[in-house]
């Protein structure tokens, strides 16, 4: 591995150690074993570093989301499997769920970071739409990116928050199936 590599190795353990505002460049350069000079020829400031790090673990975290997947896309059986896969992530010791939850509270402390990942929200909202539907992601149209997209964001923000502040009574999969079930039926003239 070269710099650019070893840094953004170091920067994510870094990050799983430290979190955004505790870590250094400093730090970043001592766990990665190369040289303050790096971090700006390579990335341009340590938030860039940072922010970059943060977004290829979500990445990679990804992959655990599509383990087993059971359902049609679109029911409700799949919209379990995924967030059973989702929420299994958020159980590891050492979750890096919480650093999202640290850009969203200390964002105005970390404005680089927090536009760099404002920016890849959107790619994440494409992808939920694709996990939960069977599409491919470059077949997902905007306007679904801006409706279905936002919602399964919208839900995954409100999961990490409640697993980061209290994991003992956060919902698991069948408890937002459930909702889901009783917001469906409700809209639809039912009963929930």
């Amino acid at each position: 591995m070269g710099h650019r590599e070893d840094l953004l190795e170091g920067a994510k353990r870094c990050l799983l150690a430290k979190g955004f505002v505790r870590t250094t460049a400093r730090d970043i350069v001592k766990e990665s074993g190369t040289n303050l000079a790096s971090i700006g020829y390579h990335y341009g400031s340590k938030d860039a570093l940072l922010a970059q790090a943060y977004v290829a673990m979500v990445e990679n975290m990804s992959e655990a989301f599509d383990g087993e997947i059971e359902g049609e896309p679109g029911s409700l059986e799949r919209f379990t499997s995924v967030w059973t896969n989702i929420i299994g992530t958020m159980r590891r010791p050492g979750s890096m769920w919480r650093l999202s939850m640290e850009v969203v509270a200390m964002g105005d402390q970390l404005p680089e970071v927090r536009d760099h990942l404002a920016r890849a929200q959107r790619d994440g909202s494409r992808g939920f739409v694709a996990l939960f539907t069977g599409a491919r992601e470059e077949d997902v149209p905007e306007e679904v990116v801006d409706t279905l997209g936002t919602f399964y964001t919208t839900l995954m923000m409100g999961v990490m928050a409640q697993w980061t502040f209290d994991p003992k009574s956060a919902p698991e999969a069948d408890r937002l199936t459930d909702g889901l079930r009783q917001v469906v039926e409700a809209a639809t003239g039912g009963t929930p």
